[in-house]
């Protein structure tokens, strides 16, 4: 799975965002598919709109922060030019910008497989444009996009939807977050409700696979089990779960049945070799947060691989 990888030049919201809606963009990725691909590997590219989690000073000309409201998130974020700055209030959405951004992630979608990408997740969580539609604290509107649980989630639905018929359901996964709190997501008492009915919604589509992910490993509120079951027994496809595991919970998630699928992320970082590393249970080493999301090389490709005495080769 790559880094989110906006379908917009309006979902660039944080520096040095990857994005991939124009040529140059795909010959880049193209280059990347063919690697992974070569050494047998599988690749979804993850396509994240940052909405109003963003600055103008990150965002290329003629781009514009927009969101579900005109309303600024708390918080600052990080821009190369001028640095810390407040989140500024975006542009309310109107219906036609609405369309149009469906409108991108199908283009986006289509060029990734231009690409050579194997498909596609539409990354619904972590305060991100949709999770903005989603949440009702954040989504006040009063037309089709808004109004209730059926309007909130009409900008996902109707994403997946349009993907799913352009590249195949089963090239296509959405990630979800319920119960997150990170870019600025406040809670509500009905979230377990609407999560288990968006998931219903979400298995008619015949997905590749549904993505939860728990921030709790960061500070956040743990997704309770009752949410977590409820989505399980509403999607019966592939489920995966991510969030701060280790080997042991992972293979005890999988023994149970709680998931299908386990998602490693920050210990792939100092692991280029993570699933030979876990496979032989040896030690994993530890990433240096402070080359997280830095210009430069430092962090990215310099972690070593563990030689083949370690992994009993």
């Amino acid at each position: 799975m790559t880094e989110g990888t906006s379908p917009s030049p309006n979902g660039l919201g944080y520096a040095r965002v990857p994005g991939l809606f124009n040529d140059q963009q795909l010959a880049a990725w193209s280059g990347v598919t063919e690697a992974v691909q070569r050494e047998g590997g599988r690749i979804y590219l993850q396509l994240m709109h940052t909405g109003r989690i963003g600055h103008p000073a990150n965002l290329p000309p003629g781009a514009e922060l927009l969101g579900p409201m005109a309303e600024a998130a708390a918080g600052e974020v990080f821009t190369d030019t001028v640095g810390m700055q407040p989140y500024p209030a975006p542009r309310a959405m109107t219906d036609g910008d609405v369309r149009a951004a469906i409108v991108e992630y199908v283009r986006a979608s289509n060029l990734a497989r231009d690409a050579g990408f194997d498909g596609v997740e539409l990354h619904a969580a972590n305060g991100y444009l949709f999770e903005q539609f989603l949440n009702p604290r954040i989504n006040r509107r009063m037309d089709r996009w808004g109004c209730d649980r059926e309007g909130r989630a009409g900008l996902l639905l109707e994403t997946a939807r349009a993907v799913a018929k352009a590249i195949g359901p089963s090239r296509l996964g959405v990630r979800l977050s319920p119960h997150g709190v990170f870019n600025d997501m406040p809670p509500y008492p009905e979230v377990q409700d609407d999560y288990a009915w968006l998931a219903a919604q979400l298995a008619g589509l015949d997905l590749a696979y549904l993505h939860l992910v728990d921030h709790s490993s960061m500070g956040a509120p743990a997704v309770p089990d009752a949410t977590r079951d409820a989505i399980r027994q509403a999607f019966p496809g592939t489920l995966i779960l991510s969030g701060g595991y280790d080997r042991a919970r992972a293979e005890a998630d999988l023994a149970s049945g709680k998931a299908d699928l386990i998602a490693f992320g920050r210990p792939f970082i100092a692991n280029p070799d993570l699933p030979a590393r876990l496979r032989e249970g040896q030690p994993l080493a530890i990433p240096d947060p402070a080359t997280f999301y830095t210009p430069g090389e430092a962090g990215y490709d310099d972690y070593p691989l563990a030689t083949a005495a370690v992994l009993g080769r």
